[in-house]
């Protein structure tokens, strides 16, 4: 056992190193064919899921042909790859207190470092905004991986206004009126429900702020295909575009989209588009299936997972997310089909 510890330690540590400075494709696919190998060895859930399925592993050679993990494990089984020491865990949103997913974490630094460089690959320096946070679903319970990535984000912009609001919805449009005298960079991010409460009961007019929406009505709201989600908020803020981003409780990587629903990823993950009818065949870029994803970051969990999410693929890598499957839950990262 001292053996194995020392040579998964000796691993995630390369991993670690190695992951966040991917420059090409190749490198991508042997690092996760690596991964797939230590990951596929070493963590117990995943290897038992592989044989069930009967696929040969000596054979794979591309990160194509890596079997996905169905993200409903991590609301059933403790999946981590080796016998590491589980430092917190993260747990999903979710309309009951029963049947949530947790992500349990051996080193929260892995997911500072790739949420942060994410952030800047896409957004630059937090230190160039003033982050305002709106997203009382997720802070009125414990455990949001959300919360902890945005709450160091704001603390990172070292903004004196930066910040959460709750229900202080007054606040927060007396602070978005004022740095749009200011002309301040600003960035809200919030969860759709609450974003909507906001433009229904004031009115901004702020063309340079940047809003990023989770996405999710939470069981508040019915459900909006993302047109006209988009259309109400830029109306309701004064922009032209809304911002999204698209991760979850069972990541460590998030991808961002700058307008119109389309994603990219940073380069240690990516996404892959399985058919509906047969989860183990790719489906053909352009083509709506079930979204996989490449989390190279997610090395001491599984870093290849099979979500309930529908999307499509472009053939420059980006995505949309087009909708959930009918019997999945209703998550953070819910939207209907547009």
């Amino acid at each position: 056992m001292q053996t194995v510890n020392i040579f998964l330690k000796d691993n995630f540590k390369k991993f670690k190193e190695q992951i966040f400075s991917i420059t090409s494709d190749d490198e991508f696919n042997r690092l996760s064919i690596e991964l797939f190998n230590v990951q596929y060895r070493y963590n117990s859930i995943y290897h038992l899921f592989i044989d069930h399925l009967g696929i040969a592993t000596n054979d794979l050679n591309h990160y194509s042909q890596i079997p996905f993990l169905p993200i409903s494990f991590f609301k059933s089984h403790r999946i981590i790859t080796g016998e590491a020491v589980v430092s917190t865990y993260f747990s999903s949103s979710g309309t009951s207190t029963t049947g949530l997913s947790k992500h349990y974490i051996v080193d929260g630094e892995v997911y500072e470092k790739s949420f942060l460089k994410g952030f800047r690959l896409f957004y630059g320096q937090p230190s160039d905004y003033c982050i305002l946070a709106l997203l009382p679903s997720y802070l009125e319970r414990e455990g949001s991986s959300l919360v902890y990535m945005v709450k160091r984000l704001i603390a990172e912009s070292r903004h004196p206004d930066s910040g959460f609001y709750l229900h202080n919805l007054d606040e927060l449009a007396v602070k978005l009126s004022d740095n749009a005298k200011r002309k301040q960079k600003t960035l809200l991010i919030g969860v759709s429900f609450a974003l909507l409460d906001f433009i229904e009961n004031f009115s901004i007019n702020f063309p340079q702020l940047m809003i990023m929406e989770t996405g999710g009505m939470k069981g508040r709201r019915r459900e909006l295909i993302r047109d006209e989600l988009h259309e109400k908020l830029c109306k309701g803020f004064g922009v032209g575009a809304i911002h999204s981003e698209y991760g979850m409780t069972e990541l460590f990587s998030q991808a961002y989209s700058s307008g119109n629903g389309i994603f990219s990823t940073p380069p240690w993950m990516k996404i892959l588009i399985r058919d509906t009818h047969d989860p183990l065949s790719p489906a053909t870029d352009g083509k709506t299936g079930g979204i996989n994803v490449i989390d190279l970051a997610n090395f001491h969990s599984c870093s290849f997972i099979a979500t309930q999410d529908l999307g499509r693929r472009h053939p420059d890598g980006s995505f949309e997310v087009l909708g959930r499957f009918d019997d999945s839950d209703l998550r953070g990262c819910n939207l209907m089909i547009s």
